[in-house]
């Protein structure tokens, strides 16, 4: 096996080495996976919390999978509730809201799921979407359009990492990716 490139950051004062992936011809991101590692999860999350600490939200939102420990995480912090959009409708969802979404990572479409019984805790209420990378926009305009649809008022988009040299002031992040082309 060939050694992968790596590219270093350090964030809430945690260094890391992401791997280089190429996820379209010529592009290559570095791949922050934060599944397992609980350092990181828990210095993401308390460094987040602070920044958030002034947005006045009642629940904190994501979308499964990554994201789902730093959320956890988070809303302990935070005393807030959190709710996960589910990327496969399951029988028990009920009458979920829904929106779809393309994933950089993966390149293919997906639909983001509330599950019924969470809509009661978003609708009238000031939401904070949770999300480990904002890359493209597209998995957060998702969330962002589930969030509107069952009737939440989203106060403000948080993020680990925002991606890219696109203009990401409207998201509170810790650190910026870049993205690299050939």
């Amino acid at each position: 096996m060939t050694k992968r490139e790596t590219y270093t950051v350090e964030v809430a004062g945690i260094t890391r080495h992401f791997p280089l992936f190429e996820v379209a011809p010529g592009i290559r991101i570095a791949i922050f996976n934060m599944l397992g590692d609980t350092i990181i999860v828990k210095a993401a999350a308390a460094a987040l919390a602070e920044k958030l600490k002034d947005a006045h939200a009642d629940v904190l939102v994501t979308a499964e999978a990554k994201s789902i420990p730093l959320i956890y995480e988070m809303s302990a912090l935070m005393g807030l509730p959190y709710i996960v959009l589910r990327k496969t409708y399951k029988s028990y969802m009920g009458e979920a809201v829904m929106a779809s979404t393309v994933s950089i990572t993966t390149g293919q479409p997906q639909t983001l799921y509330l599950d019924e019984k969470d809509k009661a805790l978003i609708k009238d209420r000031r939401v904070v979407i949770v999300d480990d990378v904002v890359s493209t926009g597209s998995t957060l305009k998702g969330m962002e359009a589930v969030v509107t649809e069952a009737g939440g008022e989203i106060v403000q988009i948080a993020a680990v990492f925002t991606e890219g040299d696109q203009d990401w002031s409207h998201v509170i992040a810790l650190e910026n990716l870049p993205v690299f082309t050939t």
